[in-house]
Order: C-alpha cells, then structure tokens, then sequence
C-alpha cells in the first residue's frame, strides 16, 4: 500500500529549497496541476526544475516561474510562456535547452540507471561543445548524460493501492520516464481503483507517494473552426 494524502500540501511539503524536481506533461497536457499549485503555495525557492517546458505564463510551471522559485529551467524549448522569455533572456534564470528526444532520454537513462549515452542529436552545433565526441559506423556522436531529481511529480488518469499508474492516452508523455527518474514520485491521479496488470503504464515501484484530484485540464491554445 502506498501514502495516499487528503491534502496537496503534504504532499510537497518536504521538497526544500535548492531542490532537483522532475515534472511530467508536455505543455499543459498532462501536467501534475494541483500539486504545482500547492508547491507555489509553500514558497520554496531556488529550485531546479526538469521538465519539457514551463507551461503558460498564469499555470502550470508557469506559477512557479512568476514566483521567482525556479533557479534553473532544463527543458527543451521556451514554448508559449513570455515570462520564461522574459527571464531568460534578461539573465534571471539560468536555462540549459536540450533537444526534445535528447532530454526524453536522458530522464529514461537516469530512472534506468544508465549513467550516460551517445546520441548524434547536436553533433556539430554548440550544443556538443565540452562534450565527448566518438565515431560510431564512421558517424559522430555525442555523449549525453543521464538525469535524475529529488522527486519528480507525475500526473495519471488512475492508481490502485499499490502505486501502479495508468495515463490517459497523449498525457503519458514525459510522464512514464519522469516517474522513474526521481528519489520520491509523487502521482497526482484522478481515482485510485482496481487497474488489469495488463494496461499499467508505470509499475508502483516507482511511486512512493499519491494523491486524488481534480483537475481543470486547461488548454495550451485553442483553436476553433469557423463554419461559414
């Protein structure tokens, strides 16, 4: 049986300042929104944040980002959120941008236990430089290393009581390598029930600790058809 708490704020409440988090989603798709929100809430700062982006400038990350409480961003772009645009180019917040697949598996090799990998995604760019560089089938290729957090927050569609999570279809995104990447997962899920041992997308070993939520799933920008 794995920690379930009532509040959202228990939950963070121990991730202190100067701290390595990990946060699934991608944009605001599948985003562990509420215990964002509660980490805003605890005010604590200078931390180090690993995700795809930074969400918006009024949620997601982006509440975090508006609260000055992130020190570093490790993402792979700067996406829809001025203030993250703001803040790095006026030098406020220190940013290393990593290229997607590159950042996806770096969070894989670290929840994996590999501690790096070459990979030919940046080879002659700035990118590779200070990084080793090797010749596989007469091809250059540059070594990664992995990534791994304090904890890592996860967003899924549904737990059991042991801690294995399903997520709802494009919202497993980073999320299934982010949860096995981090020292304390902590899975924001919709209902926690029965889950077919078949269809669990992140096995509970990897999850120390849940909480059922609500979630107003914004979207990043919507588009509609005009009917003429």
């Amino acid at each position: 049986m794995k920690q379930t708490y009532n509040s959202f704020i228990d939950a963070v409440k121990d991730i202190y300042d100067g701290a390595t988090i990990m946060v699934g989603g991608f944009g605001l798709c599948g985003i562990p929104e509420n215990l964002i929100v509660a980490l805003s809430k605890t005010g604590v700062k200078d931390l180090t944040v690993i995700s795809n982006n930074c969400g918006v400038d009024d949620w997601g990350l982006g509440i975090l980002l508006k609260n000055k409480q992130i020190k570093k961003m490790i993402s792979s772009y700067v996406g829809e959120n001025k203030e993250f645009e703001r803040q790095y180019l006026s030098g406020e917040i220190e940013v290393e941008l990593i290229p997607q697949g590159t950042l996806a598996e770096k969070i894989r090799a670290g929840g994996a236990g590999i501690p790096a990998f070459y990979t030919p995604a940046g080879v002659g760019t700035p990118i590779a430089e200070g990084k080793e560089v090797r010749i596989f089938g007469g091809k250059e290729y540059i070594l990664e290393t992995a990534l791994t957090a304090d904890f890592s927050l996860v967003s899924a569609l549904k737990a059991d009581a042991m801690g294995n999570l399903v997520y709802n279809k494009t919202a497993q995104n980073f999320n299934p390598n982010v949860a096995t990447a981090g020292k304390i997962t902590i899975a924001e899920v919709e209902e926690i029930g029965a889950i077919d041992p078949a269809q669990v997308h992140t096995p509970g070993i990897y999850v120390q600790r849940l909480i059922v939520g609500h979630k107003e799933k914004r979207i990043e920008k919507r588009t509609v058809q005009k009917v003429v």
